[in-house]
């Protein structure tokens, strides 16, 4: 099981670019802790928190403005992680992979379609289609539902603290591979099964 954001596409520098510069612009304040808070919300989850924040517009205004520069940042190029597509597909030869992602669906579709990678995984979920964003572990319990495969019988792939949380608290294994910009918190890190510098050293036998 993949996440996306600060897994296989680093993004994490692109909404914070464009949520704080959203956030400026519509009249809040972006706090200290903002960007590390934000990191594994759901959309709802984000937009109310950025309206909190002081921004004049609804939620509901909040999630599609954003989304909707990130989508045009997309369009013009997917910043992937290196080894990203590679990792991807060799593991796809041999193991059934799947995705959770506190991404918006129209994200997730953008960056799997252009990466050439839609067809690797046996199931994709954003935590818009589930009741909690990370840490809960819903959307990691709705794609092995959706993969028909016990979540504990899962490895996961993670990069943030809220990551790490989620995929632990569906009782998967969970490997870390620390985002060097947002590293995530000790007790987080604690967590993790395996800990990677980066994708070149996740492997089939590793996994396996």
């Amino acid at each position: 099981m993949f996440d996306l954001d600060g897994v296989l596409v680093d993004s994490e520098p692109v909404w914070e670019e464009v949520r704080r510069a959203f956030v400026a612009g519509h009249g809040g304040t972006w706090r200290p802790d903002t960007q590390s808070r934000l990191m594994g919300m759901s959309t709802g989850e984000w937009a109310a928190y950025l309206h909190e924040l002081g921004v004049r517009l609804e939620p509901d205004e909040i999630a599609r403005g954003v989304v909707e520069r990130m989508a045009a940042r997309y369009r013009d190029e997917v910043p992937l992680m290196p080894g990203a597509v590679e990792t991807v597909r060799k593991l796809a030869g041999r193991l059934t992979l799947g995705l959770a992602s506190s991404s918006p669906r129209r994200l997730i579709d953008v960056v799997l379609e252009a990466a050439g990678l839609e067809g690797c995984f046996a199931a994709t979920v954003s935590t818009e289609e589930v009741e909690r964003g990370k840490p809960a572990p819903d959307g990691y319990l709705e794609a092995a539902r959706r993969m028909q495969v016990d979540p504990r019988g899962c490895v996961a792939v993670e990069d943030s603290s809220n990551g790490l949380r989620s995929a632990h608290a569906a009782g998967m294994r969970v490997i870390a591979v620390p985002h060097p910009r947002y590293p995530p918190a000790p007790d987080a890190l604690a967590l993790a099964w395996r800990v990677l510098p980066d994708l070149g050293a996740l492997t089939p036998d590793l996994i396996s």
